[in-house]
């Protein structure tokens, strides 16, 4: 089965897409989480539905059922497990590293679109009709795109029901259900119990601070988290981010208001512990989903790293760090604003203009948090801004004001649902992004598996420190480098994102010695 899941993966296929349910069996007769949140199992007998890696004796063949998702589990009658807790499995890597409509679809319900403008605006966001997304989805899923918003909601609730003091009322509302009926309902069905039943029961966790939510953000190991935060903190910018390779904290603006994030390694255990400080409870499902794709969670690393670790040049790095993830971002917008910042420039210069842009366009907090005291500015302000009053090079001011407009007026799009292929060609259209800058939004606004620098100053010095073949150093042999870095990587698809990552990473550990 192994072999079978990296064969797969390794493609950028569809694992889920090529299995039949006699290998979905065997998958939880062997109790393999790394299926977990890819497939779900219903027992016949009992009515309840299982993550594959649940810890219970194993049903026979011919009392169990299959499904794409919690959702179409629970819209076939079956309630969640109350010991492996299937609602709260790790996202499928599917999503993220699949580009069409209902990957799109799914990565835009995950950020709770659908609770905040319906089945309308998930449409809208993916340039088709109702009718056509309720389709595709259901085909694929088993479920549309309201059993599948539904079925998110209910794990909000029971997060807020678990690890709040809120009245079950206010819950009910902050988790997105339009009445408390609706709420009741949902609850029983979903989990067997009523809120009631659900909030006596004994916590998972302690309660957090007093207006802070706290949770665990379940991922298939490995993951090296430390350079994850270690590469979120080198580039944090004072005001809107602090950290260091234990943590990461930082401001956010969501759809309902602003809000303060806190992440670090959990002990122990597969998760990262998440602390969230909302001024609107709504924006719970939208900020956990964002800083899922924050530290790439929902990744499976390991077919990724046996894909890589085939290669004679990055094979080495691969091997030494299995557990290597892209960092994404909580806003695309503001991502591409920084890349913007960035050009030309060193990272630390990049934090310096950050931080001047952000005292004189940020939104402050009506509550600061220690050095938390602004969100980084929206791009409606920015397009309003006056190119001439920035700091920094007329052609970058322009650049950054025009891109800040697209976003603005909707012209170009950068959030979760967004056409990769699409928004990278609009992103070259625009004065003064070229590729590397389009690429990098790519990366990290998008989370594309697969985005590419060749030019990138870094990935070519570590390409030439691992002995690459790309010609002598020097100004006139670089088109003839950048060539030979294309050509290269065409080896590390669909996971050239990741690879630039292993690069990054050897030159930063490299340097750090000489």
């Amino acid at each position: 089965m192994s072999d079978f899941r990296q064969q797969q993966w390794v493609t950028g296929g569809s694992l889920e897409n090529v299995m039949d349910d006699d290998q979905r069996y065997q998958v939880v007769v062997s109790k393999d989480a790394r299926f977990d949140g890819v497939f779900f199992s219903g027992v016949t007998s009992t009515g309840i539905y299982c993550r594959p890696s649940c810890p219970a004796i194993t049903p026979k063949r011919a009392h169990m059922r299959f499904y794409r998702s919690a959702a179409a589990a629970q819209e076939a009658g079956f309630r969640a497990c109350k010991r492996c807790r299937p609602d709260a499995a790790p996202g499928s890597p599917e999503w993220n590293i699949r580009a069409d409509v209902v990957a799109r679809a799914m990565r835009l319900i995950a950020d709770g679109v659908v609770d905040r403008d319906g089945v309308a605006g998930l449409a809208s966001g993916l340039g088709y009709e109702q009718r056509q997304v309720r389709r595709l989805v259901t085909a694929e899923l088993g479920a549309g795109p309201l059993a599948i918003a539904r079925a998110q909601r209910a794990q909000t609730a029971r997060i807020l029901t678990e690890t709040t003091g809120l009245p079950l009322t206010e819950v009910a509302f902050a988790a997105g259900f339009a009445s408390v009926r609706q709420f009741n309902a949902t609850i029983q069905e979903v989990f067997a119990m009523t809120p009631s039943q659900l909030r006596s029961r004994p916590a998972s966790r302690p309660l957090g601070s007093p207006g802070v939510i706290s949770l665990r953000l379940p991922y298939r190991p490995p993951i090296d988290l430390p350079r994850m935060f270690a590469f979120l903190s080198a580039r944090a910018i004072p005001g809107v981010e602090e950290g260091d390779r234990g943590y990461y904290r930082r401001t956010v603006q969501l759809p309902h208001g602003t809000g303060i994030i806190s992440l670090r390694a959990g002990a122990g255990s597969a998760f990262v512990e998440c602390d969230l400080n909302l001024a609107d409870l709504r924006d719970l499902t939208t900020a956990v989903q964002r800083c899922r794709r924050l530290l790439d969670l929902d990744a499976d690393s390991t077919p990724i790293a046996a894909a890589l670790e085939t290669d004679p040049v990055l094979g080495p790095l691969a091997a030494a760090c299995p557990g290597r993830r892209v960092p994404g971002h909580v806003d695309g917008d503001e991502l591409a604003i920084r890349a913007v910042l960035g050009q030309q420039v060193s990272v630390a210069a990049a934090r310096r203009l950050g931080e001047r842009l952000t005292a004189a366009y940020g939104k402050p907090l009506s509550q600061p948090d220690g050095s938390l005291t602004h969100c980084f500015p929206d791009a409606q302000t920015l397009a309003a801004a006056d190119p001439a009053t920035l700091a920094m090079p007329r052609a970058r001011a322009l650049a950054l004001t025009g891109l800040a407009g697209a976003l603005a007026a909707g012209d170009l799009s950068l959030g979760p649902g967004a056409d990769r292929e699409r928004a990278g060609a609009q992103l070259l259209a625009l004065r003064g992004i070229g590729p590397w800058t389009a690429s990098y939004i790519r990366m990290r606004a998008l989370s594309d598996p697969d985005a590419f620098l060749p030019g990138d100053v870094g990935v070519l010095d570590a390409l030439a420190r691992l002995g690459a073949p790309l010609g002598a150093p020097g100004a006139r042999n670089a088109a003839g480098a950048k060539s030979a870095a294309i050509e290269l990587a065409e080896a590390w698809r669909p996971w050239r994102s990741y690879a630039v990552h292993h690069l990054w990473a050897f030159v930063e550990e490299v340097t750090s010695h000489e």
